[in-house]
């Protein structure tokens, strides 16, 4: 017969603890509010134009005939440039000459 006396007890319990995880939980989250950055306006700092003086990229020595170039610039960095014994051609400070002058 203890064991009719144990099960009221025991039901007891399981509904103290169901209650207890219950009101732990929130029955609704609340809503976040995603506010948008303040508006800033910045006014430009005046800067003053400058000069640009254009040059010719570069000039025929005395006594040479200019030759225009015969196909476009092979790539940035690269001048039309007068070789002594090649003549006129595409020239790089860092790779030399294009197609292979020397």
């Amino acid at each position: 017969m203890k064991s009719k006396s144990l099960l009221p007890a025991l039901g007891a319990s399981l509904l103290a603890l169901i209650g207890v995880f219950a009101t732990a939980v929130p029955a609704q989250a609340q809503p976040v509010v995603v506010v948008p950055p303040p508006v800033v306006v910045a006014r430009p700092v005046y800067v003053a134009p400058r000069v640009v003086v254009a040059r010719p990229v570069y000039v025929a020595p005395a006594g040479v005939v200019y030759v225009r170039p015969t196909y476009a610039i092979p790539g940035p960095g690269y001048v039309w440039h007068y070789h002594v014994h090649y003549g006129w051609g595409w020239y790089h400070p860092h790779y030399g000459w294009h197609r292979g002058w020397r």
